[in-house]
């Protein structure tokens, strides 16, 4: 990860109380849209453990507390991503046409879009993981579609002891070992880090079985 990555946390408080009051704060929200555009394409899920505030928030302020808990498969499963997904853009969609372009409702409209998809995030992180947000967070889902096997996780099967050090530290609770690329992996890194063998690492694109 990133040396800032574990200082990006404040910003969501930040968007999600302060903006409130001040709705233009809801316009952070349109550059990280932005940014995930940006960097999906050429390397996946990267912005979620480097970038992310939210992500950081869970992992550096709420892993202190959470129940640490294994995250139920089912949350990973597109047949709940793709509907929520859908369901978020068609229901922000309506209600930015019910704005008339009014900057500040439209900032609102991306407050209150932060607030309450921080808070679901907020109240999963404690009771059962970090990370259970991400796992079927609309953006996160996104950014697997688009960057599906873009810069990929490696595993070198000679090097590695299976340990599983890595699979512990995984924040998004993904078979390291077993599946050598996933495209929910986050590139946050800390597998790599922590393995004994330097057994992994981060590889070229792959291209489309």
């Amino acid at each position: 990860m990133l040396k800032i990555t574990p200082y990006m946390g404040p910003l969501v408080v930040i968007v999600s109380i302060a903006g409130l009051w001040f709705p233009i704060l809801g316009y952070f929200m349109l550059l990280v849209f932005a940014a995930i555009f940006l960097i999906a394409p050429f390397r996946g899920r990267w912005f979620c453990g480097n970038l992310c505030p939210r992500g950081s928030f869970m992992d550096f302020w709420v892993g202190r507390i959470s129940g640490k808990r294994k995250i139920p498969k089912v949350l990973k499963s597109y047949w709940i991503r793709i509907p929520l997904f859908m369901l978020m853009m068609v229901f922000m969609g309506y209600r930015l046409m019910n704005t008339q372009g009014l900057v500040n409702q439209i900032g609102m409209i991306l407050v209150i879009m932060c607030l309450t998809t921080s808070s679901i995030a907020l109240i999963l992180g404690v009771t059962i993981a970090p990370r259970t947000w991400c796992t079927f967070c609309p953006m996160g889902t996104l950014q697997s579609i688009i960057g599906v096997n873009k810069y990929p996780l490696l595993v070198d099967i000679d090097k590695c002891i299976k340990c599983y050090k890595c699979e512990k530290v995984c924040p998004m609770h993904l078979n390291i070992v077993e599946i050598t690329h996933n495209p929910d992996c986050i590139k946050c890194g800390r597998c790599i880090d922590i393995c004994p063998k330097d057994a992994l690492s981060f590889g070229k694109s792959t291209k489309n079985s």
